[in-house]
């Protein structure tokens, strides 16, 4: 009898336990098909798990800011981190965890694209990104890069769609479009937007959050049908008829890095 009573205890004690570890255990981050994180994140961190972060929050710098991607995570990362968890309604504390990767595993697709925005909606052009200014390569990284901004821009916006009339251009699509020769859509970091759920100029202003260093809209010449967005190197806002102008102006480096 007294072994049978401490094999029950023993038994017992393991439940116990086993039901405890249900309760204590966090939940898990979900796998994800693009990339999966499997560290918390916080400032002082630096890595490739840090850069695919910081693509994902490129579209929370803050207004005329840009945010750097470099893979080290600092006070520039930590606060677009938080606007991101308060976009979301997560707990807005700056660290990226569970709750964090989660959010953006909803938000992203297998081939890393955002959930609202492909690969083939910014280039109608050709499907290799060859062509252009830059190696293909980098044109689709830019055109990543544009994507996350969009969809911050378009969660900011109510989560309505934006329409994008143009993308990436080869030197010859370019060309037949009657495109500047020095057009960042060569670069494969310029987006048009044309007029849908948001008047162009609405687009324009919003656009001031969300890392984009280049809008141009109404009022500059040849855009009164569209909103154009682009990475360029320094800040060039002119969509006059919107109140969106600081042409000429030269931004300041972010903290950690241009990014590419």
């Amino acid at each position: 009898m007294r072994r049978l009573g401490s094999v029950f205890v023993s038994l017992l004690l393991t439940v116990t336990a086993t039901i405890a570890g249900v309760f204590v255990m966090p939940d898990k981050a979900l796998a994800d098909g693009c990339y999966t994180w499997n560290r918390n994140l916080a400032e002082g961190a630096s890595g490739e798990d840090v850069r695919q972060l910081q693509i994902r929050l490129s579209g929370y710098p803050g207004y005329g800011a840009v945010l750097g991607v470099d893979g080290a995570f600092g006070p520039a990362t930590r606060a677009a981190l938080v606007r991101f968890q308060q976009a979301y309604g997560l707990s807005a504390d700056g660290v990226a965890g569970t709750a964090t990767f989660n959010r953006l595993y909803a938000l992203q697709d297998d081939d890393c694209t955002p959930v609202n925005f492909s690969y083939a909606e910014l280039n109608n052009c050709n499907s290799t990104w060859s062509g252009g200014n830059v190696p293909a390569a980098t044109a689709k990284a830019n055109a990543l890069l544009s994507m996350w901004k969009l969809q911050a821009m378009r969660h900011a916006l109510g989560d309505q769609p934006l329409r994008v009339t143009s993308g990436f251009r080869s030197v010859s699509c370019n060309n037949s479009v009657g495109g500047a020769s020095s057009s960042r859509h060569l670069y494969g970091d310029a987006v048009d937007l044309g007029e849908g759920p948001h008047s162009l100029c609405r687009m324009a202003q919003q656009a001031r959050n969300h890392g984009f260093r280049g809008i141009l809209g109404p009022g500059y010449p040849a855009h009164n049908d569209h909103t154009h967005v682009d990475h360029r190197p320094s800040r060039y806002w002119s969509a006059a008829n919107c109140g969106v102008s600081v042409a000429g102006i030269q931004s300041v480096d972010p903290i950690e890095g241009d990014g590419p």
